[in-house]
C-alpha cells in the first residue's frame, strides 16, 4: 500500500487533526513503517497455527444471576448532591427550543 500525501490528508481530515508540512511528513513515515510491519506479518505461514482467542488458559467464571433486594429509594437518594423525595436532580443540559430566546 502506498502512503501518499492524499492518504495523509484524508486521514487528518477524518481524525479532525491539523499538521504543518513537517508534521505530515513525520506521519507519512510512521504510516509507512506500520504498513511495512503488517505486510511483513502477511509473509508468515500460519496454516497450522490456531487462532488466539484468549490470552490465558483460564475460563471466565461468572456468578449466577440471582435477584436480590435492592436499595430502597431513601437509601439510594441519601448521598445524592441534589434530590427531592423521589428523584435524583441534575442540572439542565438541554434547552427547550420553544422557550429559548436564541441569541
Amino acid at each position: 500500500m502506498e502512503v501518499n500525501d492524499a492518504l495523509v490528508d484524508n486521514l487528518c481530515k477524518l481524525a479532525c487533526l491539523e499538521f504543518d508540512a513537517a508534521g505530515k511528513q513525520e506521519i507519512k513515515k510512521d504510516l509507512q513503517k506500520m504498513i511495512g510491519f503488517v505486510e511483513k506479518l502477511n509473509e508468515l505461514d500460519l496454516r497450522d497455527v490456531e487462532p488466539l482467542l484468549y490470552m490465558g488458559e483460564e475460563i471466565n467464571v461468572l456468578r449466577e444471576d440471582i435477584p436480590e433486594n435492592s436499595l430502597n429509594r431513601e437509601d439510594a437518594l441519601k448521598n445524592a448532591p441534589m434530590a427531592d423525595e423521589q428523584y435524583f436532580k441534575v442540572p439542565q443540559v438541554v434547552k427547550n427550543p420553544a422557550t429559548s430566546t436564541g441569541g
